[in-house]
């Protein structure tokens, strides 16, 4: 019994936000001391439509710099932190790591600005990428350095002394084994993409819009139904990816069984 309430607990203090963003994306007028808005309608998404909307665009924007991003450092990330694992600084490399959590997205945003403007990256699309990557990168490869251990590293020499190549022995020994660190280390620098505000903020110059960027800026014209659209549009990719990644690792256990 208290299982079962604690569960039930859990799952509407997880899905009560989530429904009341989408309620009050439908609102309109909502006046004290109502509990729900006064009119219910797809007026606010219809807004998404409009030629003069940057709201859908800014979706699509953020959600191609996150994917990018997470490509890149999963895939980057990978083959680095593999030679830093095994490296004999490995812990010198490890604290260098952790240096560009020891700040701020925004004072990192500073310490960027200066080269990004005199090489023409600030108020581009690349440019955000490239910000973003600066900062996501050691995170991937503090995903990574766990998975690289003495045991995987027998196999993989075991590979090479069976005759094994360099590709066949990461296609066939690494890869496989590393399905579960991929999607971790994918599923979390997606996310830091997805909500990265200050850094993107600053180095985009208002130029690149993205979803968060929205966001704060509905905000700050107290205009809550647009800003709890573009917050239900925010919480859908990453929702999604959960499922994804839930789903994934479920079937590497069942194939694994």
């Amino acid at each position: 019994m208290i299982k079962r309430t604690l569960q039930y607990g859990f799952i509407i203090s997880i899905g009560f936000p989530v429904v009341f963003l989408l309620v009050l994306s439908l609102g309109r007028r909502w006046a004290y001391p109502n509990i729900l808005p006064e009119q219910i309608s797809f007026a606010n998404w219809e807004f998404l439509q409009q030629s003069d909307s940057k709201l859908f665009q800014a979706f699509f924007v953020s959600l191609g710099i996150s994917l990018c991003v997470a490509v890149f450092v999963t895939a980057l990330g990978f083959v680095i932190s593999k030679f830093i694992a095994y490296s004999q600084r490995r812990n010198t490399f490890l604290v260098l790591a952790y240096i560009p959590y020891l700040l701020s997205p925004v004072i990192m945003a500073i310490i960027f600005q200066y080269y990004f403007i005199i090489t023409g990256l600030t108020g581009t699309f690349l440019g955000v990428i490239i910000a973003q990557f600066l900062v996501a990168f050691p995170f991937g490869i503090i995903i990574y350095l766990n998975f690289w251990n003495a045991q995987l590293k027998s196999m993989e020499e075991l590979s090479y002394t069976l005759g094994g190549s360099r590709w066949q022995t990461y296609k066939k020994v690494l890869l496989p084994l590393s399905k579960n660190a991929l999607m971790l280390c994918f599923f979390q620098v997606f996310l830091i993409s997805w909500f990265e505000y200050g850094l993107t903020n600053l180095i985009g110059s208002g130029k690149i819009r993205t979803l968060t960027v929205s966001v704060f800026n509905f905000v700050t014209e107290a205009n809550i139904f647009y800003a709890a659209l573009a917050c239900f549009l925010l919480i859908l990719p990453p929702m999604l990816l959960l499922y994804i990644n839930k789903r994934f690792i479920l079937f590497v256990e069942k194939t694994e069984l």
